[in-house]
């Protein structure tokens, strides 16, 4: 009989259960004028949702790798995370847009 490389059962997690930012990669704790925030990158291929980014008030569409920020001494609960295009979240403390989100 041949051997058989996979599991027998493909079942997977259902996606709304997953903790926030399971396969995301690593996320990181970042410093601004407005305190401590956990930032985790979205990579292109995981973007599968229109969000608007609080930086420049544009869609940030599916398929377009982005930032998720929220702040440090919360959980990350969908009231408190921020979805951000990169270049916003890395000029935010040039223009001041975004502060005082908490």
């Amino acid at each position: 009989m041949p051997r058989r490389n996979r599991p027998k059962s493909s079942r997977r997690p259902d996606s709304t259960a997953r903790p926030l930012g399971s396969g995301f990669g690593f996320a990181r704790t970042e410093t601004g004028p407005d305190g401590d925030w956990i930032v985790r990158t979205v990579p292109a291929a995981q973007a599968q949702k229109d969000y608007r980014c609080p930086g420049c008030d544009h869609e940030i569409r599916p398929g377009v790798g982005h930032v998720v920020a929220w702040p440090a001494d919360e959980y990350g609960t969908v009231r408190d995370r921020r979805h951000w295009h990169t270049g916003c979240w890395n000029g935010r403390k040039r223009s001041g847009r975004g502060f005082g989100l908490r």
